[in-house]
């Protein structure tokens, strides 16, 4: 079992700057792949950034350049590094991990004005 929670999120002014964090616990020590989505009203939800199996990173080609994920593993934490942000990013954002299933954290507001 593995528990995700988010925060971190917030109402921030195009061009701004927000860093979340995804806090993981339970069997977290073995998760590969892990990383963060999102879901805007109306629209389903994508894949922005994640840790891959191999060690390696996905970005969703709207956040390349934009968005750092990164992790520190002594805290079982995953941050996203969210730079010049845009109206369009507003959503809620979701952790999720896979270790034998999807899990999934409650999620985070992020609204940004322009």
């Amino acid at each position: 079992q593995v528990q995700l929670v988010e925060s971190g999120g917030g109402f921030v002014q195009a061009g701004g700057s927000l860093r979340p964090p995804c806090v993981a616990s339970g069997s977290s020590f073995r998760i590969n792949v892990i990383g963060w989505y999102r879901q805007a009203p109306g629209k389903q939800r994508e894949l922005v950034a994640r840790f891959t199996s191999g060690g390696g990173t996905n970005y969703a080609d709207s956040v390349k350049g934009r968005f750092t994920i990164s992790r520190d593993n002594a805290k079982n934490t995953v941050y996203l590094q969210m730079d010049s942000l845009k109206p369009e990013d507003t959503a809620v954002y979701f952790c999720n991990a896979i270790l034998g299933r999807n899990y999934w954290g409650q999620g985070t507001q992020v609204t940004v004005s322009s």
